[in-house]
């Protein structure tokens, strides 16, 4: 019997199977491709996926089923991946926050990269190399809004005039300094002592200032005793 009489034979055998196959839906829905199940039954892929259309015809929750069902790739940690675990860590290290989106774009590429790693620990797959490293940061795994952001950072930023004026340096600057740090903590405070004036201050931030850099309102204070009056 030549090769395409018996091609012949089998498409002919193959159309009188009754459609869907059974057997076929079933290994799919488990989470075998079809090429794998036309592999095994010794037919063609397009029967096997012409047996599988029918099937999500009558159940259009099938192809989602096979999906779920497949084997989760193991965890991948790649080059590039740890370059932007680094930097997570670092820039939660340097800013008392976790990157978010709109700030910048190595800001908000470094919040995009963390969120597909939410994802994945959400779905049992992230990487145990980064699950390891990320979980030394509080509440890596929930999502930050912008709010949270700027609240961590207003706490950061008054921890850090503490820190400056316990180390015997007077009030920050905002102006006429070099020092990038100390300008920073200085256009911080002068910003509070803005929104103190305007009544945008809210009571629980002014209470803070006050416990924590009681004087804050003056700044510097002029040569002979005279406050600044708020300068920087």
């Amino acid at each position: 019997m030549d090769r395409n009489r018996e091609q012949g034979i089998r498409l002919m055998t193959q159309t009188k199977r009754p459609a869907p196959h059974p057997e076929w839906v079933l290994m799919y829905r488990k989470g075998i491709p079809a090429p794998k199940i036309a592999a095994g039954a010794g037919v063609a892929a397009s029967v096997v996926r012409y047996h599988l259309a029918i099937a999500a015809k009558q159940d259009p929750g099938l192809r989602q089923e096979h999906q779920a069902a497949m084997p989760v790739p193991p965890p991948r940690v790649t080059d590039a991946g740890r370059r932007n675990l680094a930097s997570v860590l670092a820039f939660h290290h340097a800013e008392g926050r976790l990157p978010v989106n709109g700030r910048s774009p190595q800001e908000s590429a470094l919040a995009g990269w963390l969120t597909r790693r939410r994802q994945q620990a959400a779905y049992g797959a992230l990487s145990p190399a980064y699950a390891h490293a990320l979980d030394t940061i509080p509440g890596w795994r929930d999502y930050p809004t912008k709010r949270d952001a700027d609240a961590a950072r207003w706490q950061q930023r008054l921890a850090e005039v503490a820190a400056w004026l316990a180390a015997g340096h007077d009030w920050p600057r905002h102006n006429k300094t070099e020092d990038q740090a100390e300008r920073t903590l200085g256009v911080w405070l002068h910003t509070q002592r803005i929104d103190y004036r305007a009544g945008k201050l809210t009571a629980a931030k002014e209470k803070q200032l006050d416990d924590v850099i009681p004087g804050w309102r003056h700044g510097r204070v002029r040569r002979g005793g005279n406050s600044r009056g708020g300068s920087a």
